[in-house]
């Protein structure tokens, strides 16, 4: 959390959540209240409102949150709130909570936040103010001194892949607590964080649609409140590639994948780096593709957008290592994993017949140069391209 001495009046942090039929179960269920109005359709078809309303308190608790996690976060005593109850909310709707500090009370070190919920269409449906109270604890000289040797922590996006998960597990092996980022595969990050636990590290999972910046923002926040740090970032994240041949490609197929190979791995560095700062020292892995050396037909735009993401390693590891962050890349060949499992099986022979020794990559060989770059063996490279290819490009 924010020390108090920390917060200024305007600071200001939001967050976003859509409302479920599931959130008002859950809501009735833990409350008790089953208004009909909120949970019975032809009741509210009879009313003014013709359609369920979400319960006002169900939004309005997302204000807890906020305070609870972002500003000022872990330890805030909220103690204080006026609601303002302006618009009925449905399902569906994509609400966005914001808190923004309007006063500061040094002697009691209480701060005053301006608290609104917007929907979609940038609507006011719940305002109010908040005071809390910035609770503050205190570090034995002990626990600073034990917290240098606490374990470093990864995050791994693309948890869930081939790649993410051989990654998620050696990572474990190597003493780090890991952050499972995945999409929509709750249930498989469920599993690998159990494997993680079984080789005594911590671990927490965490959704996010990499392409969207608050999914982002609000991973890595999660990330720190559960860590307090995070020491490695493993950009594992992996896509089907389409085999479109130039005559038939459109400009949107490269833009396509300038947001998935680009675009992403850009908002999550410029998210994760000032974290990174804060420790003085911090590891980001990029993955590559074979394809942007040794080129094959019908992937233009791939090979576009990972030829893109080799410049910007490069410029990123020259502008960010006298802050002592190491920016690296592993660019492994064809890997059998479940995303190549359509691959014709003649292409994967013959991959692995011209490959000098004589197979396709697995998951675990790319998680191993991944595990050496996230290691302090590796402190000393800065903007390298580790190739995982059998010895298919030499140089």
């Amino acid at each position: 959390m924010k020390k108090y001495s920390e917060i200024n009046i305007g600071d200001k942090e939001t967050l976003s959540h859509t409302i479920t039929k599931s959130d008002i179960e859950k809501f009735v269920q833990l409350t008790g209240d089953d208004n009909r109005l909120h949970v019975d359709e032809k009741f509210a078809s009879a009313t003014q409102f013709k359609k369920p309303v979400v319960h006002g308190m169900l939004g309005a608790s997302f204000i807890s949150t906020i305070i609870g996690t972002k500003l000022p976060g872990d330890g805030a005593l909220w103690f204080s709130q006026s609601l303002e109850f302006l618009l009925p909310v449905r399902i569906g709707d994509v609400l966005t909570v914001t808190a923004e500090v309007l006063k500061k009370n040094d002697k009691e070190q209480i701060i005053e936040l301006k608290t609104e919920i917007h929907n979609q269409n940038r609507q006011i449906v719940t305002k109010g103010i908040a005071k809390v109270k910035v609770i503050e604890t205190e570090v034995a000289p002990a626990e600073v001194e034990k917290k240098e040797d606490a374990p470093k922590t990864a995050l791994v996006i693309g948890g869930t892949g081939g790649i993410g998960k051989a990654t998620c597990i050696q990572l474990a092996k190597d003493g780090f607590n890991v952050i499972i980022h995945y999409n929509k595969n709750k249930t498989l990050a469920e599993e690998i964080k159990a494997e993680v636990e079984k080789h005594k590290q911590k671990a927490i999972i965490v959704s996010a649609d990499i392409l969207n910046d608050a999914d982002i923002k609000e991973m890595i926040s999660k990330g720190v409140r559960a860590f307090d740090k995070i020491d490695v970032l493993a950009n594992c994240a992996a896509t089907v590639i389409p085999n479109i041949k130039f005559q038939d490609l459109v400009w949107t197929d490269f833009l396509q994948q300038m947001e998935v190979n680009i675009k992403s791995t850009f908002t999550i560095i410029q998210a994760v780096v000032p974290e990174m700062i804060k420790n003085g020292y911090g590891k980001i892995i990029n993955i590559g593709s074979l394809s942007a050396e040794k080129p094959n037909a019908d992937w233009s735009h791939y090979i576009t957008a990972k030829s893109a993401l080799i410049g910007l390693t490069k410029s990123l590891a020259f502008e960010l290592a006298p802050k002592g962050i190491r920016i690296n890349m592993v660019t492994p060949s064809l890997v059998n994993t479940e995303l190549t499992a359509d691959i014709p099986e003649k292409i994967k022979l013959l991959t692995a017949a011209q490959t000098p020794l004589r197979r396709l990559a697995l998951a675990a060989d790319v998680a191993g140069v991944i595990s050496f770059l996230a290691s302090e063996k590796s402190d000393f490279l800065a903007g390298e391209n580790i190739r995982v290819n059998g010895g298919q490009v030499m140089i």
